[in-house]
């Protein structure tokens, strides 16, 4: 997630493709894997792609996860900013205080996602 995007159930595992992190709670990997679900249903129409993940670029996914983070928790909290300390907590704050489906909606979630700015690489144009 890089230092932009913490979670206190994220933990540091080793896989074949070198370093990785995972969720350690089922019950907030699945709070997370839906609330990107509905951020991906919202968003993908709003990018101009068809919702086929095979075909949709990597980084269109990327801008959905974090854009829709940052716009969740500009929504929730009024906080604009570039990081979000505890998605999980995040996660939980939007499932009590509104249905998913319709807190994802929101105009201004899918303008935080499009307007989301993707990190490049250093020494790459």
């Amino acid at each position: 997630m890089g230092g932009e995007f913490a979670c206190q159930q994220a933990a540091s595992v080793v896989r074949r493709g070198g370093p990785d992190i995972a969720c350690q709670a089922q019950a907030a990997h699945q709070r997370c894997e839906s609330l990107l679900l509905h951020l991906q249903a919202a968003a993908l129409p709003a990018m101009g792609f068809t919702g086929d993940l095979e075909s949709t670029p990597h980084s269109a996914l990327v801008k959905i996860q974090f854009g829709g983070l940052l716009g969740l928790l500009h929504q929730l909290e009024g906080i604009n900013t570039s990081t979000v300390a505890n998605v999980d907590a995040l996660v939980l704050k939007v499932e009590q205080q509104h249905a998913v489906a319709e807190a994802v909606l929101a105009p201004d979630i899918i303008n935080t996602i499009l307007d989301y700015k993707l990190r490049t690489r250093r020494g790459r144009p």
